[in-house]
């Protein structure tokens, strides 16, 4: 939270046989370390414990998450409205996840809103996650997530809010290589107009780049190259290379980084040695 999380991701896995002791245990000692006006993030497959969390929980916590499978967008929206909370849903169905932005956006707009609806949940409560999929081995997803978040800007009104769980997209890569996949793509879905991100408030440089898009701050040759990159989302136009000095090898990674997140480019773990 000093580092500029606005919530806390509380992720347990599944943790069926103990799930409604653990959970609830852990807002309690997150709550005592960070204050009861920070939200916590419920996020696990289990019903039980999120319920039990919410017994104990003191701001309006966030339930992560339910989804387009129905047994799933059955029950855990019931338990969202009962206790109050948001709730993220995925845009996910019994078959998996849509690699198109439209097929994505539809599973919102035909499935987690309508239900929400029925059950006269608050939209503004309402958090759709398109789902973000890994570079490495699910590349042609990733242009499509930032797409889908755009899209649900203007397919509903009032429109949800949107979310995504920021590192997934550097999944499986090199280590080294992960902090600027991730801040890349955040600034390109600060561009698409998301709300939320589940991410590592540590990457300082993450939390510059992010500082530097909110604030519009213009003072570095590489800041003008990020609010471009975000400028050029915005508008749905694809960044170009006279945007970029490719004699700045910090610019010409961010070029290259872009070029693999849209789709453009094979993605390779020396794609930055090209």
């Amino acid at each position: 939270v000093e580092a500029g999380a606005d919530a806390v991701d509380l992720n347990i896995g599944p943790q069926k046989k103990r799930g409604h002791e653990i959970l609830p245990w852990l807002v309690e000692v997150v709550q005592e370390a960070v204050g009861p006006d920070v939200p916590v993030v419920l996020d696990t497959t289990n019903l039980a414990a999120i319920e039990a969390a919410c017994e104990v929980v003191k701001a309006q916590p966030i339930i992560n998450s339910t989804s387009a499978e129905p047994e799933r967008l059955e029950s855990v929206p019931i338990v969202a409205k009962k206790y109050n909370t948001r709730l993220i849903a995925l845009t996910m169905a019994k078959a998996g996840i849509p690699v198109g932005a439209d097929e994505r956006v539809g599973l919102a707009l035909e499935h987690l809103i309508p239900r929400c609806l029925e059950l006269d949940f608050p939209i503004s409560d309402l958090i759709i996650d398109p789902l973000v999929l890994t570079v490495s081995g699910c590349q042609e997803y990733c242009p499509e997530a930032v797409s889908a978040v755009m899209t649900l800007k203007f397919a509903w009104d009032p429109p949800p809010l949107t979310n995504a769980g920021l590192s997934n997209v550097s999944n499986a890569v090199p280590h080294t290589m992960r902090p600027l996949l991730d801040r890349t793509y955040m600034v390109m879905l600060m561009g698409a107009g998301i709300e939320m991100v589940i991410a590592n408030p540590f990457d300082s440089d993450l939390m510059e780049w992010i500082r530097v898009v909110e604030e519009r701050d213009e003072g570095t040759p590489l800041n003008k190259l990020l609010l471009t990159l975000h400028d050029r989302i915005a508008a749905m136009e694809e960044l170009q290379p006279s945007d970029v000095d490719m004699g700045d090898p910090t610019q010409k990674d961010v070029w290259l980084t872009y070029q693999v997140l849209t789709n453009k480019v094979i993605y390779t773990d020396a794609y930055l040695r090209a």
